[in-house]
């Protein structure tokens, strides 16, 4: 049975001047595996990314493991706390207003500058060094003078120095109403495979201020840096978002299989000795994050949205009905809203009550198969 510690690891103040901390729980393997950094929690309704930590921690304990794994549930200790009466908040930071997820700092202005550096470094010490590059550097932000960063930012350093150790990033999100998919490098497309998860949406090497982007981007780089020396490297670590599904809600035994999906592609990337995790046979589908269209609501209204998550919609298909009661005896009461091309719905809008303009619905376009 494998050993669990648990560490509290101090990420700001509260206003009564008592400490703000986040749980961090490892499990250490041989040491002949990758090195796995897991959150969830980011957001404050996304909270399914809890049970799924839980169950890994519960599958995990009889593995005989190769990887180092670190988990941290409960990664933004202010976004869960944040409630409007039944609802939580916590997408955006409440004082700055800037989405909890898009704090993260941006290490790939590094690549360039090591690549010359060290033009002819053995790949086992590319990435020993640059790996500690970036998390002297994160490091350094966090050491700056304490009025240069917000709660959030000092929330995201923290964390973000904890996932710069890792070779493996797996954030854990869940949308609104939402199908389960995942956001993948488009370097990583093949590792997409081995969760079993069947929408994939294959992202670029923008930075964006994501966790999964500032995993990878300096990785991703650091090995655009190197082929303009003419000497090819593997993208050196793979980031990844998963989203679990819908939020305000936790399924322990769903949780049990977004475990397994999760240990699946673990399991592929030779974290386990001796693990049968294997990934189900399923149609994965994918979409560029070009082609990643949102539909926004034409009028404002009361919505039935008849589109499911995870619904594959024909051009011309209705995917919601607006209802406009003020209309009821001037106009039409019930307006039918249709798409006006083939796609799959990933996700729609929480509520029922929408303003014009409210983003009801996010699709798939020009979708392939992996």
């Amino acid at each position: 049975m494998n050993s669990i510690t648990q560490q509290n690891i101090q990420v700001g103040e509260i206003a009564n001047g008592l400490p703000l901390t986040i749980p961090v729980y490892r499990i250490k393997g041989d040491g002949s595996g990758p090195k796995v950094y897991v959150q969830a929690n980011m957001h404050g309704a996304e909270v399914q990314g809890n049970a799924v930590i839980y169950q890994l921690l519960e599958q995990l304990k009889p593995l005989s493991l190769c990887a180092d794994i670190t988990l941290v549930p409960y990664a933004n200790p202010i976004g869960c706390n944040q409630k409007s009466g039944e609802f939580t908040l916590g997408r955006f930071d409440p004082i700055t207003g800037t989405n909890w997820n898009r704090m993260y700092t941006d290490h790939s202005v590094l690549a360039q500058r090591f690549a010359e550096q060290y033009p002819d470094l053995a790949i086992a010490e590319i990435e020993q060094q640059f790996r500690q590059l970036l998390i002297e550097h994160t490091q350094a932000h966090l050491d700056a003078s304490l009025d240069r960063l917000t709660t959030g930012k000092r929330i995201a350093l923290n964390l973000q120095r904890l996932a710069h150790e890792a070779d493996i990033v797996l954030d854990l999100h869940t949308g609104p109403i939402s199908a389960k998919h995942l956001y993948c490098p488009e370097y990583a497309k093949e590792s997409a495979s081995y969760f079993n998860i069947p929408h994939v949406l294959l992202i670029p090497s923008d930075f964006d201020g994501a966790m999964d982007e500032a995993s990878f981007c300096p990785w991703w780089a650091l090995q655009q840096a190197y082929a303009t020396q003419g000497r090819e490297i593997p993208v050196l670590t793979e980031a990844f978002t998963v989203e679990l599904g819908s939020q305000e809600k936790i399924d322990l035994d769903e949780a049990w299989h977004d475990a397994t999906s999760i240990l699946s592609y673990l399991n592929y990337k030779g974290a386990f000795k001796d693990a049968s995790f294997a990934p189900q046979e399923m149609t994965r589908y994918a979409c560029l994050l070009e082609n990643y269209r949102a539909f926004y609501a034409p009028m404002g209204g009361m919505v039935e949205y008849t589109a499911k998550p995870g619904e594959h919609v024909k051009a011309g298909q209705p995917i919601a009905k607006i209802l406009r009661m003020e209309r009821y005896l001037s106009e039409t009461p019930l307006n039918e809203i249709t798409l006006d091309e083939d796609a799959i719905a990933i996700l729609h809008f929480a509520s029922a009550s929408v303003n014009q303009g409210t983003e009801l619905y996010k699709f798939f376009t020009k979708v392939e198969t992996l």
